[in-house]
């Protein structure tokens, strides 16, 4: 007979402190870490909204990535991060007015402190972590206790939706944290960049509209 989950013995240790880093390395199910922090794991579509203004650098943009990959190889974290992740987010700030902060540090508690990769804010927040050696799912994982941290580090009203994204450069994915049910969504569909750059960055733009 298998041990129930209220039976099993801990993942997070009582004697020990954990970073924002430490979760991506954790090598069992995400739904049961996160199950130890109170939050339950949900995967399904977010359909989130996109802006449908003008965007006249959007196409500039989806163009320099286009020409440049072909000429940068992406088997670091570093290439990753300048070549893919970074130019995004400059124009994702030149239109939308974020003030970005990078690797921001906060700290809640000891389960819950560490640096934040890319936290952008203007009235809304958007947090976008880079999914360290491009495996999405730990990646996730480390997004979803990130997004519970930021909404307690900033104090936000009890019943608010807060939303990030976790990128390997050439893939995103989207997830969103609801703090009136402490539930976390994994969105189902993958971006990829630059073929999905259009609705990515659309949808980037309205989350800090």
């Amino acid at each position: 007979m298998s041990q129930s989950a209220k039976d099993r013995p801990k993942i997070l240790k009582s004697d020990r402190a954990y970073t924002f880093a430490d979760y991506f390395k954790l090598r069992f199910a995400p739904a049961d870490i996160l199950a130890e922090l109170g939050l339950s794991l949900q995967r399904q579509p977010l359909n989130l909204g996109q802006y449908r203004g003008e965007l006249a650098a959007l196409e500039p943009l989806q163009q320099r990535i286009i020409e440049t990959l072909p000429h940068v190889s992406l088997t670091s974290e570093m290439a990753r991060r300048e070549m893919l992740i970074s130019p995004i987010i400059i124009e994702l700030i030149r239109i939308t007015g974020a003030d970005l902060n990078i690797e921001y540090p906060i700290e809640v508690n000891p389960y819950l402190k560490g640096d934040l990769d890319y936290y952008l804010s203007t009235d809304q927040a958007l947090l976008i972590i880079e999914a360290k050696q491009a495996d999405l799912t730990r990646g996730f994982t480390q997004l979803a206790v990130e997004l519970l941290a930021l909404h307690r580090w900033r104090g936000s009203p009890a019943n608010q939706i807060l939303t990030g994204a976790v990128s390997t450069g050439d893939v995103w994915q989207f997830g969103q944290y609801d703090s009136g049910r402490d539930v976390i969504t994994q969105d189902l569909k993958l971006w990829r960049v630059p073929d999905d750059l259009d609705g990515l960055f659309r949808i980037l733009v309205q989350l800090l509209a």
